[in-house]
Formats: C-alpha cells, sequence, structure tokens
C-alpha cells in the first residue's frame, strides 16, 4: 500500500525499514531525492549527532534548513510530488537543539515525519517529548492546521550506559517505559543503539558475525525485548545499524547459499550472490533475519546498497502470509488448531494470534512473494552488482 508522513502510526511504525543516515552537512540530499537516485529508498534520517564533527554543528543545521527548504520549493513548484518524498527523519544532539529546530525550521517542518533522539535517558527524556507534545498540540489547534499538519513523532534510541551496564539496565528501562507510555501517541519506534553500547567496551563486531553474537549486546537486546517487545506494550523495535558495505578478508565462511540464487536466476545467480559477499551484504542479510526472529522491524543503514537486501526481508512469503489469514479469519472459536495450507506445520489459533497479526501489518506495507519467489528475486538492480548493470537479470 501506499504510505506518507500522514499515515496512520500504525502502518508508519512498520514502514521505517531500511532508514538510511546521511550527514546533515550534506548539500546534495534534495537533489538525490528530488532525482530518485537510490532505489527504493523509502526513509532518510539527517544527522546533525555522531555523522558531524562537534565544530560543525552550525554548519549542519544550515545546511538542514537549506535542504528542506529546497524540497519544499520543489513540492511547492511541482518539480516533484509530495508522495514522492521518503519519510524524513533528523537526529539531533540535545534537548536544545530540538527546541530550537522546532522554532527555526517554519514551514519545512510539515515535511518531517519526526525527530530521532539519540542516547535518549530518563534524565532528559520527558524533556524531549514535552516539546514534541507541545508542538503538536499548537499545530493541530490552529485553524486549518488539524487536516494539514502531519503528526510530528520522536524516535529514541537506546544507548546509553545506564542501559547497557546490567546493575543499572531494568531500573533505567522501566524509568524510560513510563515516559514513553505518557507520550504514547508521539513514539513512532523505539530504536537500539549497538553501536555506543560496544563502544562502552571497546567493542567492534566485523561483518563476518551478527550483533547477537557479541554475548553483552545480545543479552541487552534480549531485555530490551522483554519488556518493549510484548503485545500489549503496543511498541515496534528497530535494529541496530549495520556498518559494513565493502569488502575485506573473510575470516568464516560466506553466509549465503548458492541455491537460492541459482533457483531465481539460474546460473547468472552465483554472480549475483557474489557480489553481495564481496559488498558484505551476506552478514547484513543474516542480521536483518535474526531481527525478525527476535520481533524487530526496521534497520538503521549507511549505505545505499542496503536499501534493497533490507526492504527484501520484510517481504512476507506466501507460507507466512496464508497461515497468517488463516489464523486470524478462523478465530471464531469453532477450532483451536488445524494443518496449515502447506501441510507442514500445525497452526494453533490462540498461541500464534499476535503473530499473525503482525505478520499481517507487514504485508500491508512490504507486500506478499509469489509462492514460487524468494526474496532473492527482488535484489537484481543491488546498486553494485556487476551482472545486474550488464542485464544478465532483467526478468
Amino acid at each position: 500500500m501506499e504510505f506518507h508522513n500522514r499515515s496512520p502510526k500504525s502502518i508508519l511504525a512498520y514502514a521505517i525499514g531500511a532508514a538510511l543516515y546521511m550527514p546533515a552537512t550534506r548539500l546534495e540530499v534534495a537533489e538525490e531525492i528530488k532525482n530518485g537516485k537510490h532505489a527504493g529508498l523509502t526513509t532518510v534520517i539527517l544527522d546533525l549527532e555522531d555523522a558531524i564533527g562537534d565544530q560543525q554543528v552550525g554548519q549542519a543545521e544550515e545546511s538542514l534548513a537549506q535542504q528542506l527548504l529546497q524540497l519544499l520549493t520543489y513540492v511547492r513548484t511541482g518539480m516533484m510530488s509530495e508522495q514522492q518524498l521518503p519519510l524524513l527523519f533528523v537526529r539531533v544532539r540535545s534537548v536544545e537543539q530540538l527546541e530550537r529546530l522546532l522554532n527555526s525550521l517554519g514551514e519545512t517542518l510539515a515535511l518531517l515525519t519526526g525527530f530521532v533522539l539519540p542516547k535518549f535517558s530518563s534524565d532528559h527524556g520527558r524533556a524531549y517529548f514535552a516539546l514534541i507534545a507541545e508542538y503538536n498540540q499548537a499545530m493541530h489547534t490552529r485553524a486549518g492546521d488539524a487536516n494539514h499538519r502531519p503528526v510530528l513523532y520522536g524516535l529514541p534510541i537506546l544507548e546509553s550506559s545506564k542501559i547497557i551496564y546490567r546493575e543499572t539496565r531494568w531500573k533505567e528501562l522501566l524509568s524510560i517505559k513510563e515516559i514513553l507510555d505518557e507520550y504514547q501517541e508521539y513514539v513512532l519506534n523505539v530504536r537500539i543503539g549497538a553501536t555506543d553500547f560496544s563502544s562502552l567496551y571497546g567493542l567492534r563486531r566485523s561483518p563476518d558475525i551478527t550483533i547477537y553474537e557479541i554475548a553483552v549486546i545480545r543479552d541487552c537486546i534480549a531485555d530490551i525485548m522483554n519488556l518493549f517487545g510484548r503485545v500489549d506494550s503496543g511498541y515496534v523495535i528497530s535494529g541496530p545499524v549495520w556498518e559494513y558495505f565493502s569488502h575485506r578478508e573473510r575470516i568464516f565462511k560466506p553466509q549465503l547459499r548458492v541455491s537460492p540464487f541459482e533457483n531465481a536466476f539460474g546460473k547468472p545467480g552465483r554472480h549475483l550472490r557474489m557480489d553481495f559477499i564481496s559488498d558484505a551484504v551476506d552478514g547484513l542479510i543474516r542480521e536483518v533475519m535474526m531481527d525478525k526472529e527476535n520481533g524487530i522491524i526496521g534497520k538503521t543503514i549507511i549505505h545505499p546498497s542496503h536499501i534493497k537486501p533490507v526492504q527484501a526481508m520484510y517481504v512476507v512469503t506466501h507460507e507466512e502470509y496464508m497461515d497468517a489469514l488463516e489464523i486470524v479469519e478462523r478465530n471464531d472459536g469453532s477450532l483451536g488448531v488445524f494443518k496449515s495450507t502447506y501441510a507442514n506445520k500445525m497452526n494453533e489459533i490462540k498461541p500464534h494470534l499476535n503473530w499473525a497479526h503482525r505478520i499481517i501489518n507487514r504485508s500491508k506495507v512490504y507486500g506478499v512473494l509469489h509462492e514460487q519467489q524468494q526474496f532473492v528475486s527482488l535484489l537484481p538492480n543491488h546498486e553494485n552488482t556487476s551482472a545486474a548493470n550488464s542485464g544478465a537479470f532483467q526478468r
């Protein structure tokens, strides 16, 4: 289905998907968006925090304002439609910076879906959301703005020392949840920032392994999911950034099997597989698969080559969709369990009902694969794929 920054929160929380970080100092953002430079781009986060130097803050804020104003001009002059805009977010450095931007960006704020709030903690979290709530309430009480202005959301990143350190973790998470519950209508999703977590231990995962194989990070993610991932909590949780995009010497065996690529494209599929392995994308694909298995939807990315692999992994398989659809449709009390359409499992209605609703929500945004297709069928236009560029994968 189509979506934009005025779509319901329940759709937007799933639609963020592969969120591409760009430094706010980048001067080509508006032009690249207008020209559709990055195929499949649905979410951009303009970064005013770690992606810029401490001495670049003023320059970055000025550049941000210019790029948003340029996008607004493109929309108003008909050079692009508002529907062509990706979901736009700004990652801020502090409560003070957020307040400054809310007061200075003016009409261009209507282009944004929200603000990403780094190192979110109980110390300043309520101040962030108080500003966001105040802005939304002011905009939606003005004459004519109720139907014109989209809701401006906050996206807290859980990445502070109080969360990763075991002795303070649970108290801090409960305090943060209390804040988010208070402002839940403005919380679009909860993001996990594993890079900052890792830095506190002097760690950095290699492209050969997933974040779930770093024990201290895995344990922390488990506690975050335990609290915020409960169905009755109402939160969608987004996974940690994948930061690799180029070849380096491998230690472990590549993590993509040959057969799915050959089944989809024949022998030329081997070339596509090797391009993904060379670009360290096989590790990304495996980590997204682990994210999904743990109930996480959405991934922070730092390179355009990651867009299609991440988005492709969120597409619902035909088997998943048929199971979910039947579980929901048969939830009338007439039976408790039935054999799946694929005749390879038993579907218990009550235990699997929450899972089924999540699958259907995901299918609304990412679609459903044909029963004879796998996610690799969506990958042939990968930016750095030499075989694809030569036409070998046109279908």
